[in-house]
């Protein structure tokens, strides 16, 4: 079947559109995250509080300097903390403007597919599409449940940074898959690596925060103070677990599905193949870091940056491997 170009040119021209929205709404949720009113009035609250605690008054029958303890005005206290009640306008418009980018996003994929008359995950360039735009999906879902938004300056920035990859280092033109894909496990055995992409993105985001949070709770430097307004570090790391513990069981099946594939392929279900071996690479680091999180000994910081070393092995997996290692997964449609 021919290629619609017609159809390809809109699905370029809708990924533009949608980076456009999705920088806005990076702009937006940076404002949230990192300045801001309700940030000055947390600040001034909180050394109007010290300032009171410092107050002295003297007993007059025992002539004894007694501590006043601090008054801090209950419609500022409802200002800070956990910041439920406080105006988060800038979140809010951020969270509007990535439900109109992903839609924009959602269309381009669509559109790509349609042009094809295939899934739309054939190549590097489409599987960057498709996963960014399940990426900001998983997120929304996620903060319908517990509110995440201050994920959204990093959530947005990287997926417009993977889609200005995706349309130029990335970009591949719209064309049939090539035989050794045309088979039904790549309805299968994609997606679910797609979302495990998603997933643990997410899951690595949280142990960032989760990191800096635990600096400032220990050291609070200045550079942190936008870190008062994040869940504690504790929070932040059991829900990055929770995450990254799903992401791990999508990937087992990846894996399992993979090797499925690989024996209705090749008559061999595992043949040491580059992206075979990184493949099974960030699932032994995956399962390194489950098991170290239950293990005693090993602080939430040491177990975050395990994290991180796991989600850095699935950037490599791919972009490096798929580019310059030669084998049987070279699928990546650059020439």
């Amino acid at each position: 079947m021919d290629v619609n170009t017609d159809l390809a040119m809109w699905s370029n021209q809708l990924i533009v559109s949608a980076m456009i929205v999705y920088a806005f709404a990076m702009i937006f949720y940076a404002f949230d995250l990192f300045g801001g009113r309700e940030l000055k009035q947390s600040e001034a609250i909180t050394s109007g509080a010290a300032r009171a605690s410092t107050v002295r008054r003297t007993n007059r029958k025992t002539a004894t300097a007694l501590l006043d303890p601090p008054e801090i005005d209950a419609s500022a206290d409802a200002s800070t903390g956990s910041g439920k009640n406080k105006p988060r306008r800038g979140a809010r418009i951020g969270t509007s403007l990535l439900v109109l980018a992903v839609l924009l996003h959602i269309a381009a994929v669509l559109t790509r597919a349609l042009s094809v008359m295939r899934v739309p995950w054939g190549n590097m360039m489409e599987y960057v599409l498709t996963a960014t735009a399940i990426t900001v999906v998983v997120f929304l879902i996620v903060n319908v449940k517990k509110d995440i938004r201050y994920l959204g300056t990093i959530v947005a920035g990287g997926v417009l940074l993977c889609l200005g990859l995706a349309i130029t280092v990335f970009y591949t033109p719209a064309a049939k898959l090539i035989p050794a894909l045309d088979s039904y496990w790549i309805a299968i055995h994609v997606p679910i690596a797609i979302l495990s992409t998603s997933l643990l993105y997410i899951s690595a985001i949280l142990a960032v925060f989760q990191i800096l949070k635990n600096a400032h709770e220990t050291k609070d430097p200045k550079w942190l103070r936008f870190m008062r307004r994040m869940p504690s570090s504790i929070d932040l790391e059991r829900f990055s677990y929770t995450i990254a513990a799903v992401g791990f069981i999508t990937w087992t099946f990846t894996l399992i599905a993979g090797a499925i594939w690989a024996e209705v392929a090749w008559s061999r279900y595992w043949g040491w193949d580059s992206k075979e071996i990184w493949t099974f690479v960030v699932w032994v680091i995956y399962a390194a870091y489950l098991h170290a999180r239950a293990t005693r000994g090993w602080g939430p910081t040491r177990v975050a940056v395990l994290n991180l070393v796991g989600i850095a092995t699935v950037i490599f997996n791919f972009t490096v491997v798929n580019m310059y290692f030669n084998g049987l997964h070279s699928y990546s449609g650059l020439d």
